[in-house]
């Protein structure tokens, strides 16, 4: 099993060795017996450790490239559980000024509490990101790429080895690719966080939230801090995750196709101002995201000309749903500013480019001429306005 399509489709196969279950079971136990006094279990209580959550922690790791991981009971736990342990008292972080609106929000709130000094840039101007390492010598830099909603790319190799030469550490959020389209760890970070309720799950139906290490001693702080204040993910979540990855692969090539042919298609048409994606000649970091990702992910943002088109946009869609998150089998479509950003205000808004004509697109593996079409009558509501 050595390529990464075979292990995620066999993931925790054939393992049971109680009853030769082909598909693991789920150990919902919260405690386990000591076999006599001062002779704990592997297991003892599953806030610390657990059979269901350890085997999809171990098999995301693989995936990514690292040494461990830790399940996390949301992506914003897996977004708090490396701050606090990497954070020094009274330390600086460096984070994209474009930043999902939910990091950004408990980036700001902690900052504003006094427990670091908060610090944005725009992280795919390489320039002046490597000018703010230098400058402000931050204790930790996040990474985002694609950044969310603007899917701007960043180069994590050169920003990893600037930081470190700064003495920071790096954490990289890969939740909208995914390690079937990129895996930060071999570019050099230190740590990758997801929100496995996106691509790893897939399905929409479980909020969980992935922590990988490159390093040993580094995951046995993630996991500590992860038990200390009860963050770790339950086993029924692991389990659902679990079965998630197993199609990550086939679902993220379907889905990936289904965006490019999207994206071209809302490039041509004049009633869309702009498109972003990275699968597109037009975008700045083309030829960035072709060297360090496996394909272009299966988000695709779009610019219309205002609130009111949006509203057009997407009262009569049937194939898009108009809901937060991503990452489903199903397509979604999103609008930053009132939805997955709302808590950002309108300056830091503007800051990070997301506009009131913005939508976010999560491209599912429908078929894509059905969005295509979907999507076309949209804008053709837009032209009656």
């Amino acid at each position: 099993m050595s390529t990464p399509r075979t292990k995620a489709a066999r993931a925790g196969i054939n393992r049971d060795k109680a009853f030769a279950a082909v598909v693991p079971p789920i150990y919902l136990s919260t405690t386990y017996g000591f076999a006599g006094f001062g002779e704990p279990p592997a297991y003892d209580y599953s806030r610390a450790h657990n059979p269901s959550r350890d085997i999809t922690a171990d098999t995301i790791a693989q995936l990514e490239g690292g040494t461990g991981a830790v399940m996390t009971a949301s992506g914003m736990a897996a977004v708090t559980v490396p701050l606090l342990t990497l954070m020094p008292a009274g330390g600086t972080l460096l984070a994209p000024v474009d930043a999902y609106g939910g990091s950004w929000r408990v980036f700001d709130a902690l900052a504003r509490k006094g427990f670091f000094t908060l610090e944005l840039v725009d992280f795919s101007d390489t320039d002046a990101a490597l000018a703010a390492i230098e400058r402000i010598r931050p204790d930790v830099v996040w990474l985002e790429t694609p950044s969310n909603p603007l899917l701007r790319i960043c180069d994590v190799t050169v920003l990893a080895e600037a930081a470190h030469a700064a003495k920071a550490k790096v954490v990289a959020d890969n939740t909208f690719n995914s390690p079937a389209v990129m895996r930060p760890l071999e570019l050099g970070v230190d740590v990758v966080m997801q929100s496995a309720t996106k691509y790893l799950a897939g399905h929409s139906d479980v909020v969980s939230g992935v922590i990988v290490a490159r390093k040993p001693s580094l995951l046995d702080d993630l996991a500590w801090w992860a038990n200390c204040i009860g963050a770790t993910g339950g086993a029924f979540d692991s389990y659902l995750v679990l079965r998630g990855v197993r199609t990550l692969y086939a679902r993220s090539a379907l889905a990936q196709r289904n965006a490019q042919a999207i994206a071209e298609a809302l490039e041509a048409n004049p009633l869309v101002n702009r498109v972003i994606y990275p699968g597109l000649a037009s975008h700045p970091q083309h030829e960035l995201a072709a060297k360090q990702q496996d394909g272009f992910g299966a988000i695709v943002t779009i610019e219309l000309d205002g609130e009111q088109a949006v509203r057009a946009f997407v009262a009569g869609l049937e194939c898009f749903t108009l809901a937060e998150s991503l990452g489903g089998v199903e397509s979604l479509i999103s609008h930053p500013a009132t939805m997955t950003h709302a808590a950002m205000p309108p300056e830091a808004q503007a800051a990070a480019g997301i506009t009131p004509g913005m939508l976010r697109l999560s491209v599912g593996i429908e078929d894509a001429d059905d969005l295509i079409a979907d999507l076309e009558a949209g804008l053709g509501r837009v032209a009656t306005i």
